[in-house]
């Protein structure tokens, strides 16, 4: 199995290989080094192409070297190789963001004093905060998990937003909070652990079973809507479904880099063989009603598509 070399991305797939062993199959472990973790010095959306978690990943599985990868589904690309699949999305972790403040303040982003400096290295975030608390100095913030926290904690930022499933993956206790989820929609994909494999393999067929059906119907509707709207991860954009009986409610955005301006749309899609073309009907409206418009923005900024 092939994983990025950081502690949370090897964590995940030490998750996947015990699901795995429970079944009978046993796998070793082989560390990659992708550009995302190369070029630490750069926000994200400076960094050229999609897929800088990814790319080397799947050139090895191409080749052969790899069997099955185990990624955070929200660093895969809306575009794939012909020649691979998603052959199981693991049951969704926390798909929530999360304020942590150096002081260890509960309080949240109303509790932030005027001006505070916020890390974060998504787009997303970023836009969102600012909309929440335009007094804010939101600053770029790259590393693994552990460099993260170690920053914070050495006082070169107030607070610092996550993924609130990193720090359950890897046990670490810590005070916070979880910010509101009509306020701070999250990334689509977020919480989601997926495992990668050639069709038609062995390899497809042995991890399936670790398919879990509810959280592959929730992902797949926001990797639609993510995939309609487009610009990549320059584009502030949030999307969220959560799936309930024979439905799932789906909260999805576009966001201004500034986050003054925005659309937003919060629908319920009936899940079945038609939810994928509802999906994507939500996207197309998100454009028609000025997404387009903030897009182009972005991606004018930034790079293009």
């Amino acid at each position: 199995m092939g994983s990025r070399g950081s502690p949370l991305a090897l964590r995940q797939t030490e998750i996947v290989q015990e699901r795995l062993s429970a079944l009978g199959v046993e796998t070793e472990i082989m560390r990659v080094k992708t550009s995302g973790d190369v070029f630490l010095d750069k926000p994200l959306h400076q960094l050229t192409g999609t897929g800088v978690f990814v790319a080397e990943i799947d050139e090895r599985m191409l080749s052969g070297e790899i069997d099955l990868a185990v990624h955070s589904m929200k660093d895969l690309p809306t575009k794939r190789p012909e020649e691979l699949t998603i052959s199981a999305v693991l049951k969704r972790d926390s798909p929530y963001d999360i304020l942590l403040s150096r002081d260890g303040s509960q309080k949240g982003i109303e509790g932030l004093k005027e001006g505070a400096t916020v890390g974060t290295s998504s787009m997303r975030r970023t836009a969102q905060l600012r909309r929440a608390r335009p007094d804010l100095n939101v600053a770029s913030l790259r590393g693994n998990l552990q460099t993260r926290l170690s920053k914070l904690q050495r006082g070169d930022y107030d607070a610092i937003v996550l993924a609130e499933a990193g720090l359950e993956r890897m046990k670490i206790k810590m005070d916070y909070a979880r910010l509101d989820r009509e306020r701070f929609v999250p990334s689509a994909n977020q919480g989601t652990i997926i495992v990668v494999a050639k069709r038609g393999s062995a390899a497809e067929s042995f991890s399936r079973n670790l398919d879990h059906e509810a959280s592959r119907a929730e992902t797949m509707i926001e990797r639609r809507i993510l995939e309609t709207v487009g610009g990549g991860c320059v584009v502030p954009m949030a999307v969220h479904a959560i799936v309930s009986g024979d439905s799932a409610r789906v909260l999805a955005e576009v966001l201004s880099l500034d986050g003054r301006r925005f659309v937003r749309l919060d629908e319920n899609i009936t899940l079945g063989p038609d939810a994928q073309s509802q999906a994507e009907d939500i996207g197309q409206r998100l454009m028609k009603m000025g997404g387009r418009e903030l897009v182009d923005e972005a991606v004018r900024q930034f790079g293009s598509q």
